[in-house]
């Protein structure tokens, strides 16, 4: 099968199961709803599905897609398809400071006050971009950024994150405890139009720019001499990228807590389908990364209903064993060879 005839049939398989996931999502949980209460139903099935239901499976979307299409092109900066936008130390950051803000204002104001709660994901998001700045400062040197640097220095920032959020978590009050482990396994009860808007317009901003890059990542590919001598400012690229990519992940983190495998997996899978080309891979990557955690949202709401698991439990329980069937897969291909 030619490779034209594979994108074609892996676009129309996605978005003909997009919508129906989306309308699943809508009309399943804890209060399962039929069709018609989508357009002539009581008031409380209409609030549920334009209060609660649409703006949760929009940010699911929204998160899942630049979770996927971040990890595409950190995997392509740093030529490795095993690598994780959180590899940076990006969500680590991100969590630290949502934790630390947390604990400290709850036990000096108290959990019940709404802005203690509100002031979470702001805490992540300026974390995850001090964390950035911080990590790029340590790996630029005097011909660029070392990837190598970058990825080791990510490796320390997030080993230190994991043990401030072990003491913070131990010096907790158990609400404050039940409310941090809640969010570090991605929540989005707390789904708003609010949080919706914001990820949409980072979407609509930096969606574009990044597959505008799709060529240079491809050179990239070739190894940084290869790619400078074909005419990219690598170190411009690569400050450009990490940015972008840092500022999609923190805005994910702070707005639904941490979220695995989703970064790794899904431009792991599209690359194995359809090869390495970025022109391809990036807005593909976007569009499964949303199916995914939508479908992991999906079974989150209802394989316990009306209880809910964490959507990060659910990822990981999804991406492990996909991601090892990848591995052992790939192996095997080689092996045949």
């Amino acid at each position: 099968m030619s490779s034209q005839r594979v994108k074609t049939r892996l676009w129309i398989s996605a978005w003909v199961l997009l919508p129906v996931l989306m309308l699943l999502s809508l009309l399943n949980g804890s209060a399962v709803l039929s069709l018609s209460d989508i357009w002539e139903g009581s008031d409380l099935s209409r609030r549920i599905l334009y209060e609660l239901r649409l703006p949760r499976v929009l940010l699911v979307m929204l998160s899942g897609g630049l979770l996927a299409i971040a990890g595409a092109v950190v995997q392509a900066l740093f030529r490795n398809p095993l690598a994780d936008p959180g590899l940076i130390g990006v969500s680590g950051g991100a969590a630290l400071a949502a934790v630390a803000w947390q604990v400290v204002a709850s036990s000096v104001f108290g959990s019940g006050i709404w802005w203690v709660s509100a002031g979470m994901p702001v805490a992540a998001f300026a974390g995850g971009m001090l964390v950035t700045f911080f990590v790029m400062r340590i790996a630029r040197n005097t011909s660029g950024i070392s990837a190598l640097t970058l990825l080791l220095t990510g490796i320390a920032i997030n080993a230190i994150a994991a043990a401030g959020i072990a003491g913070l978590k131990y010096l907790s009050d158990s609400m404050t405890l039940r409310q941090v482990t809640f969010w570090l396994m991605g929540n989005v009860q707390g789904a708003s139009w609010w949080a919706v808007l914001m990820l949409l317009l980072i979407s609509v901003i930096f969606v574009p720019v990044l597959i505008r890059h799709a060529v240079r990542l491809n050179l990239l590919l070739l190894g940084e001499q290869q790619a400078f001598l074909l005419g990219v400012d690598v170190e411009k690229t690569q400050r450009r990228l990490v940015l972008i990519t840092a500022l999609m992940v923190g805005a994910v983190v702070s707005m639904v807590g941490l979220i695995g495998f989703v970064g790794l997996v899904v431009p792991h899978l599209v690359r194995l389908i359809n090869g390495p080309d970025n022109r391809f891979l990036l807005p593909m990557s976007f569009l499964l990364g949303a199916l995914l955690l939508l479908l992991a949202d999906l079974v989150a709401r209802i394989i316990a209903a009306p209880a809910e698991l964490p959507i990060g439990l659910i990822t990981a329980l999804i991406g492990g064993p996909v991601f090892l069937f990848m591995i052992a897969y790939q192996q095997r291909g080689r092996g045949a060879c």
